[in-house]
């Protein structure tokens, strides 16, 4: 796939409202991620018939123990439909317990399932996306969006399909037990299935814009607390605290849009419930004089009455939580059928070993290579370029020229527009990715560290210690080695390190990894002199007899390459050895004269003299 098509499936840069979902669907994919412990969920719904047998059964003992016993001043037999009541009772909430800890047991396995295939899916996006998606999108769809659907499988789904069997099991009862009274007391059902139908939009649109509000918080309250070094030092935090406070007043006003929904359903069924009580007592104590109804009858049907509103009563609570889930549902599908490229992924654990270095192919090919980020913007133009077998190829050339771009391409963190990027002979599209970014290493200037110890931010949890302090000697950290230990703390983004050490780790790690292709872009760009030659020294050593692509401005690590390309606007205008170069007085020959003039010729200049 190109980069073009690869970025319009990279997903939309800012939230966007989605229409009405497709609720059979979503819970259609929702109930595939419970299938594997459909025994546990089929145990779970087998118990609800019985707990709501055990539950309604207690209305009708009631019933018997006041016309058969009370009314009539007769005790015998009274004591066994006490301990019948209470043992109705217990079966109740002794089977509730049971089915509340297996749908709670379900969902929770269910969703971690979920979100184990989420996070794997989101780590296998190309950079398109996540140059596209700010971090506290995901956030949100990785943490608040599946507890959402958690909590649908807590107390959403099964406890409807359990309020469902309820209602079906009174309207048996009471047309069983007296028919004009069973239509009467439903006189009111009507209405509050309308009430309820019509409440159904309101709350889900009202879920759905809280989710809105919700990612946006998190997104801004990522990108701020991330770049808190920045609001300080621009003395931007009055100004972040406005935003933030607007942020979080609209996702207050989302969330009271919500709750006045949600109150007010609760509301009308509770006042249409106690109308329709105080009808029944009307209506039976009228038929009770009249001698057509029993007193213990009118007491069975108040009971039944109000077990009757009460799921209609909670029902709003119940919707709430799964439209709160089907608004969740809704970005956690949409994140998992966003694709960057379908690229074949390598089996856990397996081994990758290189291929045999007495290949006739060239290492690396690029053929006729353009790409754009956009289209009316190309970055690269019919690159052409080998790169043999343990070569090192500098490329340099004026910011924004292409370098890291062409870098990226060969990593495949973007595909070309057009032409083809070959390792070994075979496009880089039909690799497995995998197999790929083991063989192919890139340092960049800024080197990310996993917060952890050093053993698991070196060795990323794959190398034995010997190895990983046989990298770091030959990266260069062996005095480090005297004050540090690999269980010494790294903290989030390795603050506790320098620039130069955290750099000397990322060497190191290459090492670890043993790469056929080694990238080094601008390696040495953020660190003092000294470091920059420790650096250098390690440099050296991870390039020992490694394919080496070296992109920088200092010309002092990239003069001893077999090759230097000088890539400006996007195409190659010179390569060569340093001496050719010089004899041919372009580009590379500018640069490096303006180096030479003396010692005190600062970086600033010398990046200067690449846009000239």
């Amino acid at each position: 796939m190109t980069t073009a098509r690869a970025a319009s499936h990279a997903g939309p840069s800012q939230e966007t409202v989605l229409g009405k979902a497709l609720d059979r669907e979503l819970l259609r994919r929702i109930l595939s991620y419970v299938w594997p412990y459909k025994w546990q969920m089929a145990a779970a719904l087998v118990v609800l018939p019985l707990a709501a047998a055990f539950e309604l059964a207690q209305p009708y003992l009631l019933k018997r123990a006041i016309d058969e016993h009370i009314a009539v001043k007769r005790l015998e037999g009274l004591d066994r439909l006490a301990l019948a009541y209470l043992g109705m009772l217990i079966g109740q909430y002794t089977l509730l317990f049971l089915q509340t800890y297996l749908m709670q047991w379900v969902g929770q396995k269910a969703m971690a399932d979920l979100r184990d295939q989420l996070y794997l899916h989101v780590l296998r996006l190309s950079q398109a996306f996540f140059e596209t998606t700010p971090v506290g999108r995901l956030m949100t769809r990785l943490t608040s969006d599946v507890e959402s659907l958690t909590e649908m499988f807590a107390s959403g789904l099964v406890a409807l399909v359990g309020d469902l069997v309820k209602l079906a099991f009174i309207l048996v009862t009471i047309f069983l037990i007296d028919v004009k009274l069973a239509l009467f007391s439903l006189g009111s059902a009507p209405v509050l299935f309308t009430v309820a139908w019509l409440f159904r939009r309101v709350v889900r649109e009202a879920f759905r814009d809280i989710r809105n509000r919700l990612s946006r918080l998190n997104t801004f309250l990522q990108e701020n607390l991330s770049g808190v070094r920045i609001v300080q030092a621009f003395a931007q935090e009055r100004l972040a605290a406005a935003r933030f406070d607007q942020l979080n007043r609209e996702y207050r006003k989302a969330s009271a849009r919500a709750i006045g929904a949600d109150a007010a359903l609760y509301a009308i069924v509770e006042a249409v419930g106690s109308f329709a009580i105080a009808g029944l007592l009307w209506h039976g104590g009228a038929r009770i004089i009249g001698g057509t109804l029993t007193f213990g009858v009118l007491v069975a049907f108040i009971e039944y009455l109000q077990k009757f509103f009460a799921p209609i009563r909670d029902l709003s609570t119940k919707y709430t939580v799964l439209q709160q889930a089907m608004a969740s549902a809704e970005r956690i599908f949409e994140l998992l059928d966003t694709h960057s490229y379908d690229a074949p992924a390598m089996a856990p654990g397996a081994i990758v070993s290189p291929p045999a270095s007495q290949s006739s192919q060239p290492l690396i090919e690029f053929r006729h290579v353009a790409f754009h980020y956009r289209p009316e913007q190309p970055v690269l133009k019919d690159i052409n370029l080998v790169v043999k077998r343990g070569e090192t190829v500098a490329i340099v050339g004026p910011s924004g020229g292409g370098k890291t771009t062409l870098i990226k391409l060969l990593s495949r963190f973007y595909d070309p527009t057009s032409g083809t990027v070959c390792l070994d002979g075979k496009p880089l599209t039909n690799l497995n990715v995998d197999v790929l970014r083991r063989r192919v290493v890139l340092i960049g200037q800024e080197p990310y560290l996993f917060s952890g110890t050093l053993r698991e931010a070196i060795g990323l949890g794959e190398t034995s210690d010997e190895a990983i302090v046989r990298a770091l000697r030959q990266a260069g950290a062996a005095p480090l080695l005297e004050r540090l230990s690999l269980e010494s703390p790294v903290q989030p983004r390795a603050i506790n390190f320098s620039a130069g050490e955290r750099q000397l780790f990322a060497l190191a790690r290459a090492l670890c990894r043993d790469p056929e292709l080694l990238v080094l872009d601008e390696a040495t760009a953020n660190v003092d002199p000294e470091t920059e030659r420790l650096i250098e020294l390690g440099t050296a050593a991870l390039m020992k007899g490694r394919t080496s692509i070296v992109i920088a401005h200092r010309l002092s690590t990239v003069v001893n390459a077999d090759r230097i390309v000088v890539i400006e606007q996007g195409r190659i205008v010179e390569q060569g050895t340093r001496d050719e170069l010089l004899a041919e007085g372009g580009l590379f020959a500018r640069l490096y004269r303006l180096q030479t003039v003396g010692s005190g010729t600062s970086d600033v200049s010398l990046k200067t003299a690449l846009f000239t």
